[in-house]
């Protein structure tokens, strides 16, 4: 009696890819590949900690790359003031500042965030977007802005103006006032001498007749 053929190896490994690859079609017949990985939250636009006139000036300026330098650079800025860097305000209520490598000011935004945060950029970029620079401090004379872009960083550093004119410089403290003299006591005015009485003329006596 003879036997059934055996079916060969290489029959059995292609009928066994098939099967592997019918049965992956049928557990997710429309996969593409991996889920996207969902967008970053959008920051919310609030308030800045301050309005655009207040940097409206001139301003020296400078930058440093590390914070042991920042007292220093505060110092080489406000020597800038004879070359000073000049913000104004835009046609539309921003200030005209220059963005990274541009060689002409642009109109930007102050743009408020949370955490009482406050940025300086293109309008319409959310808060903290790659060509903002965030305020990290402002007292009216010294503004410190720190780009976000972290490469732009690395080349400009930490930019420090420092307001230039009078309403730049220190304002001396106020003298105190000198506390008044004690008035010397006022001696009263001495009584006129009394006038003397006048003496009556002596009366002259006439000898008797002889």
């Amino acid at each position: 009696m003879s036997l059934p053929t055996r079916p060969s190896l290489s029959t059995a490994l292609v009928l066994a890819l098939l099967a592997l690859g019918l049965g992956a079609c049928a557990t997710s017949p429309f996969s593409t590949g991996p889920a996207p990985e969902p967008a970053p939250a959008v920051v919310p636009t609030l308030p800045p900690a301050f309005p655009p006139q207040d940097i409206v000036g001139r301003w020296g300026l400078a930058a440093y790359h590390r914070e042991d330098d920042k007292v220093r650079t505060e110092a080489a800025a406000a020597n800038q003031c004879r070359q000073p860097y000049v913000i104004s305000l835009g046609p539309t209520g921003g200030v005209m500042m220059h963005l990274a490598d541009q060689s002409t000011p642009t109109e930007l935004r102050l743009k408020g965030a949370p955490g009482n945060k406050t940025f300086i950029g293109p309008e319409g970029d959310p808060p903290g977007s790659t060509q903002d620079r965030e305020v990290i401090s402002f007292d009216g004379r010294i503004l410190i802005l720190r780009w976000m872009d972290s490469e732009v960083q690395g080349r400009y550093g930490t930019m420090v103006y420092v307001r230039c004119g009078p309403e730049g410089e220190k304002r001396p403290r106020p003298k105190a006032k000198a506390k008044p003299k004690p008035k010397a006591a006022v001696k009263p005015a001495a009584k006129p001498a009394a006038k003397p009485k006048p003496v009556p003329p002596p009366v002259q006596q006439t000898p008797p007749a002889r």
